[in-house]
């Protein structure tokens, strides 16, 4: 698959001033529910109206959908407020359902898009459709699998494609339901540039607190749009309670959020020194959060050497890191003054960590 113009043709006919807006509840729970929350989206923002039918879940015996009956729902929705509507599939049987519903867009889940077995059977049932296909990242880092699953979609003859972003399961505990890996994100950007890359900070989040701060970092990072989990009553939602946000609020979102605007040489400069500015500040992120994990190392260090009596200084060792850093550093196009300065200041710190450690 190679990167096309033609990939970005079903985002750029609809002709928005602003990103696209994919908004509605996590799950579609009753007719009603879905209608007045979609009567409150019509006029907005909001270009497609979404709402989980089948629900993948962890466990078995919380609420997986609706199923098929949500599919007039839906159609109910394009009727009365004549909003486009989407929702996920997850197998062949959900893509014939929804098509023949007339569903206007449909994406893939990020528990399918771990399965190249899953994908191939959601491709080969997607077959030359002419609906938008979006495509989440896997569950787990990797940008090889989330290609490849975009991959057996474009090869199965569906040009109107996107990936939506929606971060990664770790287990260690962070502030995020599912650590972003900007980084991981800017690499789609780069290989893909033309294949509009949607963000979902519901997902990324888990609270809706923080759905605006990563919804601005996604703009700032130049991404097309934003899919957000939108429910009249959230607190009481059936699913994803703590991640969804009233239609006031996205409206007031959509209102706050800062939009990048290219109309001459001078926005598209500033809009690229801004992109560049935001990807450094993901790479800085990323230092401090691997620097504190080396600094917990050293701690479990200077506990092992105070248990064993051992001193804080093993020269050998520090000569040993020293050399392989200014090679390692070679390679990434780093001086090797630099690389000395760098690993000094991280070694000076390190026999802090660990100092403290064993006098204390």
């Amino acid at each position: 698959m190679e990167n096309k113009k033609e990939m970005r043709t079903w985002l750029d006919d609809l002709n928005l001033d602003h990103p696209l807006v994919i908004a509605g509840p996590c799950s579609a729970e009753t007719e009603e529910q879905v209608l007045k929350i979609a009567h409150e989206l019509k006029d907005t923002d909001v270009n497609y109206f979404r709402a989980g039918i089948w629900k993948p879940r962890t466990r078995p015996g919380n609420f997986e959908g609706v199923g098929s009956l949500g599919l007039k729902w839906l159609q109910t929705v394009q009727k009365e407020t004549g909003m486009k509507v989407c929702t996920e599939v997850a197998n062949a049987t959900h893509v014939k359902l929804a098509l023949e519903h007339d569903v206007d867009l449909l994406w893939i889940g990020a528990r399918s898009t771990v399965s190249p077995f899953i994908m191939q059977e959601i491709a080969d049932a997607l077959e030359g459709t002419e609906k938008p296909v979006l495509i989440k990242n896997p569950v787990n880092p990797d940008l090889s699998l989330w290609l490849g699953g975009i991959e057996r979609i474009y090869s199965s003859g569906v040009k109107n494609i996107g990936a939506i972003h929606r971060g990664f399961s770790t287990y260690q505990k962070t502030k995020y339901r599912n650590i972003p890996e900007w980084q991981l994100a800017i690499e789609f950007q780069n290989r893909f540039p033309d294949i509009p890359l949607i963000n979902d900070p519901s997902h990324i989040t888990g609270r809706r607190d923080m759905i605006f701060d990563v919804s601005q970092e996604a703009l700032d990072l130049n991404f097309d749009g934003l899919m957000i989990e939108t429910h009249h009553d959230p607190d009481n939602a059936w699913s994803d309670a703590a991640q969804q946000v009233t239609p006031s609020t996205l409206i007031q979102i959509m209102r706050d959020l800062k939009i990048k605007k290219e109309t001459d040489a001078e926005a598209e400069y500033v809009s690229a020194l801004n992109n560049l500015r935001a990807q450094i500040d993901v790479v800085d992120n990323q230092i401090i959060e691997l620097l504190g994990k080396r600094m917990q190392a050293a701690d479990g260090i200077g506990a092992l050497k105070k248990s064993r009596n051992v001193a804080v200084l093993q020269s050998k060792r520090w000569n040993e890191i020293l050399g392989n850093m200014v090679l390692e550093g070679e390679q990434h196009g780093l001086s090797e003054e630099f690389v000395l300065r760098m690993f000094k200041a991280i070694h000076q710190e390190s026999i802090n960590h660990q100092e403290k450690i064993i006098n204390g």
